[in-house]
Parts: C-alpha cells; sequence; structure tokens
C-alpha cells in the first residue's frame, strides 16, 4: 500500500476506533478540512469536527465501498452508519438531541496527501439525507 493510501486508511481506522488522538495525527498542523456543514483549519479543529460526529453517533463506522488514487489524492467513497445518541449541531446553530434513530449515510471524500499526513480532506455528504434519516424535515424560516 503506498503511503498515500496508508495515510487515508490510518484516518478511517482511528474513526472507527473512535481515537481523536490517532485521528489528529493523520493530519497535517496545516491541514484544511471543507464539508457540508463547516470548515476546520488546523490539526485541532478537525479533532474537534470529527469528535462532534463521535459524540452524536457513539457508534460510528466508516465502510470503504471504493477508494482510487491520483498521484497524491485519494478518492474514497464509504458508508457511515451509526445510531443517533448525542446531541447533533446542524448548520445554523440548532442542536438535536439524540433520536435513537439509526443512519446508513452514502459519502465520498478527496483527501490529498504530504509527506505522509493529510493536508486537504473535503468531506461530501447529503445534510437533508442525515436529517430525514433522524427524523428531521426541510423547513424554511423567516429569518433574515
Amino acid at each position: 500500500m503506498s503511503e498515500v493510501l496508508r495515510a487515508v486508511d490510518r484516518l478511517r481506522q482511528a474513526i472507527n476506533r473512535h481515537d481523536l488522538d490517532a485521528l489528529a495525527q493523520c493530519f497535517d498542523e496545516r491541514a484544511v478540512l471543507v464539508a457540508p456543514d463547516g470548515i476546520a483549519e488546523s490539526r485541532e479543529e478537525i479533532a474537534s469536527y470529527y469528535s462532534q460526529w463521535l459524540e452524536a453517533y457513539p457508534n460510528m463506522v466508516i465502510t470503504p465501498q471504493s477508494v482510487t488514487m491520483f498521484g497524491d489524492t485519494v478518492a474514497a467513497e464509504f458508508t457511515i452508519s451509526g445510531t443517533h445518541k448525542g446531541p447533533l449541531l446542524f448548520p445554523g446553530g440548532d442542536v438535536l438531541e439524540a433520536t435513537g434513530r439509526p443512519i446508513l449515510l452514502r459519502s465520498c471524500s478527496f483527501s490529498t496527501v504530504e509527506d505522509g499526513l493529510i493536508l486537504s480532506h473535503r468531506l461530501f455528504y447529503d445534510q437533508l439525507e442525515v436529517a430525514s434519516q433522524i427524523g428531521g424535515c426541510l423547513c424554511f424560516s423567516d429569518r433574515p
């Protein structure tokens, strides 16, 4: 396995073990994570981002579907499964308390690796799919 693939696989393993220290060590100090629900701009912010997911889904598991490497970048398609057992922060600042509902979320990411560490991690998933699986709905408010 190449150094590039190994870096992304270490991240998956750390997430599945719920090991935030190991997860943080997968990223370069200058790393940036861009996700549908926010941007994290350092190793510590990225670990904090993932800690929120692990709190909301304490039995969360990442299951790879396909992985492809292009030079120093890995494209991965995977599922995220778990049970909503903790607070989940939604865009706009709303927090949804535990619903006890399971999720199976289709996702993909593009990770650029430099010197064995992830430098850029772009995560894609459908926020409406998350909301609908845990009993939410699409609504519009009159907030400015």
